[in-house]
C-alpha cells in the first residue's frame, strides 16, 4: 500500500516528497506536466532567509516585514515558524547543492526585494526558482522517489470525510485511473491562471487542486486576495523579476520620471503603475544605469526576456512593463499542521494552500521560502497515516463516465478557448488591480451562465491518446468554479487591503474585515463565512 501520494510536482511537492521518503515512507509524486516545467522555475529574484551575510538583519525584523505586507491578515505563530526556519531552509537546500551566488566572502549572497528592510533574499543569479527546483529533482531522483508524469487530478476519492486517494486521467493513455494512499498531499500551484494572457504563469495555473477540494468537500480561504507584479513585459506578459528593482532599477513614465518608491510593497507599486496608465501614461524600468557587466552577472535571464519578447535591448533601451496576475494568496484552507479543513488525511501546502502567511500581499521572497519550509513539515506531518481502504470504486466509475460523455458528440455551440480568452482580459479589467462592486456582480454572474452552459461546449478532438483539447476543457472547468469564489468573495470584502483594492472602500476596516473569508460547498451551493484574526 502507497503510504503518501503526492499531488504536483513543484518545488513544495518534491520537497514534500524528499522529507517523507527520509522517514521511510512509500512515496508516489504525481503531475499534470513534468517536474522542471512547474511554476516554481518562475521565481526568480531569491529565497527570503534572515541571514545577515550583506548588511545587519533579524529574525524579527523578518517576521516583521511578513505581518506588515500581509496587512495583518496572517496567523503569527505561522509567521513566525516559517521565518525562524528560513536558514534551516536555506542550510538544507545548500546541502542538496543548490548553486546559491556568493559574496567576497563564500557565504550566500543576498538582495533586497520590495517590502524587506533588509538584503534578505538568497538567489541564484535570477535562476533562484528554477535552480532550487532542478536540484530537488535531481534529488529525488537520486533517492529512488517514484514519479509519475502527464496524470491529471480529476477527483479526490472521499468516503466519510477521508480523503483516500484520487482519480487521474493519465494523458498518455487516456484512460482515468485512482491511486490510493494512507496520506494525500495536493501541492497543485496556484489560480492565476484565471487572468489568462493577463498573468506571468504558465497555461496550468488552474485552480485544480483548489476545485477538487471544493468539490470533495473542503474548504478554501481568501481567494479574493491575487497578487498583481509590478513588472511583466507590456507585449507579453513575461515576468521581469523584481531582482531588477532590488539591484537598483527605475521605474519610469515616458517623461523618465520616476512617481514612486521601486522597493515597497508589490501592491502599492503595482497600483501606482495602474494609475499610471489609467492616466494615459507609458510605464518602464529602466536598468541603464546598472550597466551591461552588472546586467549580465546578475539577471542574464532578464536581458534575454527583454530581447526576445520585446525586441529591445535593457542595456541602452527602457523596458515597457504593465502589471499582471501573478501570485495568488488565497487557496485551500489548511491548519497550522497543514491539513485541509473539512477532510482527513489530507493536506496541502505551496501556493494552492492557504496557510495564514502571506495574509493580503505576500512578501517578496517568502514564496520559495513557503514551499521549501513547509514542504519539508508537510512531508514529515503526512508520515503514519493510516486510511481503511475499502473495494468500492465508485469515484473512478463516475469520472470514467464522465470523460466518455466527451467523446461523444460533440455540441461546439460554444467555443470554450474563445470563452477562456475573453474571461481572462474580464478578470484582468473587473476582478484585478483596481475594483468595483458592480462590474464584480456583472463578472460573477457571468461566470454563473457559463458554468450552467458547460453541457453546450465539449471536445473536438477524439484521439484519446495525448488529448490536449481534453485537458484544457477540464481545466476551464476548474478556472469556473475557482473563478466564481475570487469574485464572490471579493464583493464580500468591502474594504482595501493589500491586493484587494475597492474604489468605493479605499480605506481597511478592521472592524469588520479582519479576518479570513471561508469557501465551501452545501449541495452544489457556495457557502461562506468570515473568521475572525486574533488580534
Amino acid at each position: 500500500m502507497l503510504d503518501i501520494l503526492i499531488i504536483g510536482s513543484g518545488g513544495a511537492g518534491l520537497s514534500s516528497a524528499l522529507c517523507a521518503s527520509e522517514q521511510g515512507s512509500k512515496v508516489l509524486v504525481v503531475g499534470k506536466s513534468y517536474p522542471t516545467a512547474s511554476q516554481t522555475s518562475m521565481a526568480q529574484g531569491g529565497m527570503n532567509a534572515s541571514l545577515g551575510n550583506v548588511m545587519p538583519d533579524s529574525i524579527e525584523a523578518h517576521i516583521e516585514d511578513t505581518i506588515k505586507s500581509a496587512h495583518s491578515l496572517c496567523n503569527a505563530k505561522m509567521v513566525k515558524e516559517v521565518c525562524e526556519d528560513a536558514p534551516k531552509s536555506i542550510a538544507w537546500l545548500e546541502h542538496l547543492g543548490v548553486p546559491f551566488d556568493r559574496t567576497p566572502e563564500s557565504k550566500v549572497a543576498q538582495r533586497q526585494l520590495g517590502g524587506a528592510s533588509s538584503k534578505r533574499a538568497c538567489y541564484a543569479q535570477d535562476y533562484t526558482g528554477l535552480k532550487i527546483l532542478h536540484t530537488l529533482y535531481d534529488t529525488c531522483l537520486k533517492e529512488g522517489i517514484e514519479m509519475r508524469e502527464e496524470y491529471f487530478l480529476l477527483n479526490l476519492i472521499v468516503e466519510e470525510k477521508t480523503v483516500l486517494g484520487a482519480t487521474f486521467l493519465n494523458v498518455l493513455t487516456g484512460e482515468v485511473e485512482e491511486i490510493l494512499a494512507n496520506s494525500t498531499i495536493i501541492a497543485t500551484g496556484g489560480y492565476a491562471g484565471v487572468y489568462k494572457n493577463f498573468t506571468t504563469n504558465s497555461e496550468g495555473a488552474t485552480g485544480d487542486g483548489i476545485a477538487s477540494v471544493l468539490r470533495a468537500g473542503g474548504s478554501v480561504s481568501d481567494m479574493e486576495f491575487v497578487q498583481f507584479h509590478p513588472t511583466a513585459l507590456k507585449g507579453s506578459s513575461t515576468l521581469i523579476s523584481e531582482s531588477a528593482r532590488g539591484e537598483g532599477g527605475y521605474l519610469v513614465n515616458a517623461k523618465e520620471e520616476r512617481f514612486v518608491d521601486e522597493l515597497l510593497p508589490r501592491d502599492v507599486v503595482a497600483r501606482a503603475i495602474f494609475e499610471q496608465i489609467s492616466q494615459g501614461e507609458e510605464v518602464f524600468l529602466d536598468v541603464r544605469h546598472l550597466g551591461e557587466e552588472k546586467l549580465l552577472k546578475l539577471m542574464p535571464q532578464e536581458v534575454h526576456l527583454c530581447r526576445l519578447h520585446e525586441n529591445i535591448d535593457p542595456v541602452t533601451q527602457l523596458i515597457p512593463i504593465k502589471p499582471v496576475a501573478h501570485y495568488s494568496m488565497g487557496g485551500i484552507d489548511v491548519n497550522e499542521n497543514l491539513e485541509v479543513t473539512g477532510l482527513k488525511n489530507c493536506y496541502a501546502v505551496g501556493e494552492c494552500s492557504n496557510a495564514k502567511i502571506h495574509g493580503a500581499n505576500r512578501l517578496g521572497g517568502n514564496s520559495l521560502l513557503e514551499i521549501v519550509s513547509l514542504g519539508r513539515k508537510v512531508g514529515n506531518n503526512a508520515v503514519g497515516g493510516d486510511c481503511h481502504h475499502t473495494n468500492n470504486n465508485t469515484q473512478r466509475q463516475k469520472d470514467q463516465e464522465y470523460i466518455e460523455s466527451l467523446f461523444e458528440e460533440y455540441p461546439y455551440q460554444q467555443n470554450f478557448y474563445t470563452l477562456q480568452d475573453a474571461l481572462g482580459e474580464k478578470f484582468y479589467q473587473n476582478a484585478g488591480i483596481v475594483r468595483d462592486n458592480t462590474s464584480l456582480n456583472n463578472l460573477l454572474n457571468e461566470v454563473r451562465v457559463l458554468k450552467a452552459d458547460l453541457d453546450d461546449m465539449g471536445i473536438g478532438d477524439k484521439n484519446r491518446e495525448h488529448n490536449s483539447n481534453l485537458v484544457d476543457f477540464l481545466q476551464f472547468q476548474n478556472l469556473l468554479e475557482v473563478g466564481e469564489v475570487v469574485l464572490d468573495a471579493s464583493l464580500v470584502r468591502d474594504e482595501s487591503r493589500g491586493a484587494h483594492f475597492k474604489t468605493a472602500f479605499p480605506n481597511k476596516d478592521d472592524k469588520l474585515y479582519k479576518a479570513h473569508s471561508l469557501y465551501w460547498l452545501e449541495d452544489g451551493v457556495l457557502q461562506n463565512k468570515l473568521l475572525k484574526v486574533d488580534a
